[in-house]
């Protein structure tokens, strides 16, 4: 499973790469993330799937920066939408409820390099999305499981593009 995510990941990097900007993601100590663990199944390989799935949303990103474009991206922290609860009970699995008080959050920093390696973008960012269960059925691209997290990083650089932070084509 994670080498078939690394092939999608690695193959949606190459195509990116042809035709707008490109993205390198690093992932600082998942392991202490706030809430990075899994209803179903082990922590670790769930841990896979949530970088996996993410870097995918960064990489469908930054195919909206120019071609000369390289984006940095650190991940400090995520916690994702809703909070892993134990079950009780006959099947004793447990489960990941989804409330609007366990919203979707992740810490970013960022950097931004044109194809002169001049810098264009720096920053650090605590993105949240308050409002994640109130935007109805076309929460996202459909690229991912993860849906509210992938809206959130949307709107997030959609902002920051409205906001001449980060570059347009």
């Amino acid at each position: 499973m994670k080498k078939l995510r690394l092939v999608l990941f690695a193959a949606t990097m190459l195509t990116s790469a042809a035709y707008a900007g490109q993205v390198s993601v690093t992932w600082l100590a998942p392991e202490k993330y706030t809430d990075i663990k899994a209803a179903v199944g082990t922590d670790n390989v769930f841990q896979d799937v949530v970088t996996g799935e993410l870097g995918i949303v960064f990489a469908d990103l930054a195919k909206k920066l120019p071609d000369d474009v390289k984006w940095n991206v650190t991940v400090t922290d995520v916690d994702l939408a809703g909070e892993v609860l134990h079950a009780k009970g006959v099947t004793g699995k447990d489960v990941r409820v989804i409330k609007d008080v366990y919203l979707p959050r992740m810490s970013v920093s960022y950097s931004m390099v044109d194809g002169k390696g001049i810098k264009i973008a720096e920053g650090s960012d605590e993105i949240k999305d308050m409002t994640f269960l109130m935007k109805g059925p076309h929460i996202a691209s459909g690229h991912t499981v993860l849906k509210y997290e992938e809206k959130m990083l949307q709107d997030w650089f959609k902002n920051q593009q409205r906001d001449n932070k980060f570059p347009t084509k």
